[in-house]
């Protein structure tokens, strides 16, 4: 079975985005002192590189390429974390606004392609999905959690 343009069209943007929030977080982590946080940010880019190797993994089990770079919108958004981190008496909060900035939208995306009822998608990329949308869930309720202990 191969994908629809459509699918192949989302999952390589869900894939863009991807990249996107690794890059974002491995800067959010260079920019953060506290070290638990750091640890944390860490984590989640790590995470969002594993994320991507299996997006590109399930995308060319389909017979489709996978996209190879972010955007440039998340080029932009880094460079306001960047910005906004040497400015901010409290660098670890503003970082963290930034972070469940980019969580909320990849959750979107995640939460457009599982609940678009134009398609049929394999239960294997269901599957991956749904997973990991529910750890990007949880990366966003542990960032609520540390961003309520530094304010």
């Amino acid at each position: 079975m191969k994908y629809s343009e459509k699918i192949s069209n989302k999952l390589n943007d869900l894939l863009t985005l991807t990249y996107d929030a690794k890059r974002g977080y491995s800067l959010a982590a260079e920019k953060v002192e506290n070290p638990s946080i750091k640890k944390f940010l860490e984590d989640k880019a790590n995470q969002r590189y594993n994320f991507g190797q299996e997006l590109k993994s399930e995308i060319l089990t389909y017979g489709n390429l996978p996209e190879d770079s972010g955007s440039i919108k998340g080029d932009f958004h880094r460079l306001w974390m960047k910005f906004i981190s040497g400015i901010s008496s409290n660098e670890s909060e503003k970082i963290l606004d930034e972070v469940e900035r980019g969580e909320k939208k990849i959750l979107n995306a995640y939460k457009d392609i599982l609940e678009n009822k134009e398609w049929i998608l394999p239960n294997s990329t269901r599957d991956l999905l749904s997973k990991q949308r529910n750890a990007i869930e949880k990366a966003l309720q542990t960032s609520r959690m540390y961003e309520e202990a530094v304010s």
